[in-house]
């Protein structure tokens, strides 16, 4: 198992090439990120991970054939990688990323090309909802700027008739003449 690659594994570089061969550009492997992803490309908010079947234990698959001898290591290893995988994945999409997982199995000759243009679409349609997500963040951020503003004014103003007939301090004067432009 020692000799076994966590990087630059065979269906990776095969995903990387495509992605680059349609025009994605992105980082690799970055620690910052939970699980540090095979592909990050921010650009689009999105995170890629290429998962062998044997390794995440893909049910259904093939490739996911459960060992013979010595089943309850198998077993708890292949549980364990599953439930990280979960958390991972849970944790990334709080942090607001978008993730997408490509199995070994669907890089097959055979299923490559449609797989890797459900990637193209969902990296699109990733990049159109970061971005609007976006945009109406940035909205809810200048209305709340906006009710700051307002609520700061009213207190100015209210302060500025508590103290009519009061000597009144410079930076308190300057402030209120501010709110009021």
């Amino acid at each position: 198992m020692s000799r076994i690659r966590s990087r630059n594994t065979g269906p990776e570089m095969t995903v990387r090439r495509e992605l680059y061969h349609r025009g994605f550009r992105y980082r690799l492997n970055r620690k910052d990120l939970p699980g540090t992803p095979d592909i990050v490309l921010h650009k689009y908010h999105t995170v890629i991970f290429v998962n062998g079947c044997f390794w995440h234990g893909h049910e259904g698959c093939t490739k996911y054939v459960r060992p013979s001898s010595n089943v309850s290591f198998w077993e708890a290893k292949v549980k364990a990688n599953r439930s990280r995988d979960a958390k991972v994945t849970a944790h990334l999409e709080a942090l607001g990323w978008y993730v997408i997982t490509v199995w070994e199995c669907e890089l097959s000759p055979s299923r490559f090309l449609s797989t890797m243009d459900e990637v193209e679409a969902s990296l699109r349609a990733n990049r159109f909802r970061f971005l609007s997500d976006k945009a109406s963040e940035k909205r809810r951020r200048e209305a709340g700027s906006i009710l700051r503003k307002r609520k700061r004014a009213d207190v100015l103003s209210k302060e500025k008739s508590s103290l009519s007939g009061r000597r009144i301090p410079k930076t308190v004067r300057s402030l209120s003449d501010s709110s009021e432009e």
